[in-house]
C-alpha cells in the first residue's frame, strides 16, 4: 500500500490539482490509492507552497470522490450484480462484502452513504451497491458529498498542520479504522433507537 501511495502522492506532486482529482477518483472506484495516506500528504504539499491553496485542495478531492462514485453508481445500477460478480474481483469487491454493505444500505437507508464515507475500503466502492439498489440520486449525491467534504477536508487541513508528520496520521487511522467505525455506527444506532424510544413515548402520551 505504502508503494502505491507514494507513487499516488508522486502524481500529486507533478501534476498539482488534476493529480489530486485523478488519483481521488481512482480511490472511489476501488483502487488500492490509501485515501487516508494521501490527504494529509496533499495537505503538506498545501502547506508547504506545492499547492496552492488548502481549500482548493478539499474541492478538487470532493470532486473526485463524487466522480468515482458516480462511475460506481452507474456500474450497479447498469450492470447489476452480475457485472460485479464478474469483474468486481478486480477492485477486491467480492459477493460476501457486496451482501454486506447491501444489508447495511437496508437497515439504514439512505444514510447509509454518509457512515460508508468513514469506513476503510467499503468507502471506495460504495457507489456500486447504492446503484444495485438503485438509490434516489438526490440522497445519494447529499451523504456522498457530506462525508467526503468532513473526510477529505478533515485530513487535509491536518495535514497543513501537521507538515511533516501528516504521514504518521493516515498511518494511526489505517490501524485504528476499524475501531473507529465500529464506535461511530453504535453511537449513531443508539441515537436512533433512543430517538425512536422518544416518539413511541410522547405518540403513547
Amino acid at each position: 500500500m505504502h508503494e502505491f501511495s507514494a507513487y499516488f502522492l508522486h502524481l500529486i506532486d507533478h501534476f498539482g490539482y488534476l493529480g489530486l482529482y485523478v488519483v481521488m477518483t481512482l480511490a472511489n472506484i476501488g483502487a488500492p490509492v490509501g485515501s487516508e495516506l494521501i490527504l494529509p500528504a496533499a495537505g503538506a504539499l498545501a502547506a508547504t507552497g506545492h499547492l496552492s491553496s488548502p481549500w482548493l485542495a478539499i474541492l478538487v478531492a470532493v470532486g473526485g470522490e463524487l466522480t468515482g462514485q458516480s462511475i460506481g453508481y452507474a456500474v450497479g445500477r447498469y450492470g447489476g450484480r452480475p457485472f460485479v460478480e464478474r469483474y468486481g474481483k478486480y477492485v477486491r469487491l467480492h459477493h460476501a462484502e457486496l451482501d454486506r454493505v447491501h444489508n447495511f444500505f437496508t437497515r439504514w437507508g439512505s444514510f447509509a452513504i454518509f457512515i460508508c464515507r468513514f469506513v476503510p475500503f467499503i468507502r471506495g466502492v460504495a457507489g456500486v451497491p447504492a446503484g444495485i439498489a438503485e438509490m434516489p440520486l438526490v440522497p445519494f449525491y447529499f451523504w456522498t458529498s457530506c462525508g467526503s467534504l468532513i473526510f477529505c477536508g478533515g485530513f487535509i487541513f491536518l495535514g497543513v498542520n501537521l507538515g511533516a508528520h501528516a504521514s504518521a496520521v493516515g498511518d494511526a487511522f489505517r490501524k485504528y479504522a476499524g475501531l473507529a467505525a465500529c464506535i461511530a455506527v453504535v453511537a449513531i444506532a443508539l441515537y436512533f433507537i433512543v430517538k425512536n424510544g422518544m416518539r413511541k413515548k410522547q405518540a403513547n402520551s
